[in-house]
């Protein structure tokens, strides 16, 4: 049987079409959290207590009470995505809840001591009407000056932050060794030439109760 060049043609379009479709599948976003339990996260708090304490799952939400310190992060590494977290603050909040998302989060040193938290990472502060600033952690650095304490970059514009109660969408947008803060769609501030460019995700635990119903992850092309 010959093989007619239109079908020749129409076989050869099918298979840039079906690479098109693959391309376009990976780079979806992949839910990080799955609503049931944490699976692919692994947990640390201050002393090194029982994470069950502070972390659990509600109605398909992550809640967190904030204490101790610490944090839960992914067990893999990853390079060159978009991580975006939903999460909300209790309407009775009374003085600003801490939190924040870890990129580029590396080990934490094997003989470092428990009431020791942070490791190598950047902090993207989720504090409440301070989402938008970096803190450099365990050793982190970036190009930009730190224009707080001694390790911290403030953001220059006003909070984008919903009123406590409503939900946020936190974006950090790491490509290569820069990351970006975008809460509700405004790009709140930059900092580039990071030490680092990959490494594991982490969401903290850090002085108060927070609730969280999305994370997942984009790959950047």
């Amino acid at each position: 049987m010959k093989t007619t060049a239109k079908t020749l043609l129409a076989i050869i379009l099918s298979c840039f079409a079906f690479v098109g479709i693959a391309n376009a599948q990976d780079t979806k976003s992949t839910e990080l959290f799955n609503g049931k339990d944490f699976t692919g996260w692994t947990f640390f708090e201050r002393g090194n207590t029982d994470p069950t304490k502070t972390w659990s799952i509600s109605n398909g939400m992550i809640e967190c009470t904030g204490k101790p310190t610490g944090y839960m992060r992914t067990e893999k590494k990853y390079s060159d995505f978009k991580v975006t977290v939903e999460w909300r603050f209790p309407t009775n909040m009374v003085k600003p809840i801490n939190t924040g998302v870890c990129v580029f989060m590396q080990d934490r040193p094997a003989d470092a001591p428990t009431n020791q938290v942070w490791p190598n990472c950047i902090e993207c502060q989720g504090m409440h009407d301070h989402q938008g600033d970096f803190w450099l952690q365990g050793g982190a650095t970036c190009s930009e000056p730190v224009t707080q304490g001694k390790n911290g970059i403030k953001m220059t514009i006003p909070s984008a932050e919903k009123p406590a109660g409503e939900w946020n969408t936190f974006e950090a947008i790491c490509r290569s060794n820069t990351v970006e803060i975008v809460v509700n769609g405004t790009s709140m501030s930059k900092i580039t030439g990071c030490n680092n460019s990959s490494g594991y995700i982490g969401l903290q635990s850090e002085g108060g109760p927070w609730e969280g119903r999305k994370v997942s992850i984009e790959p950047l092309q």
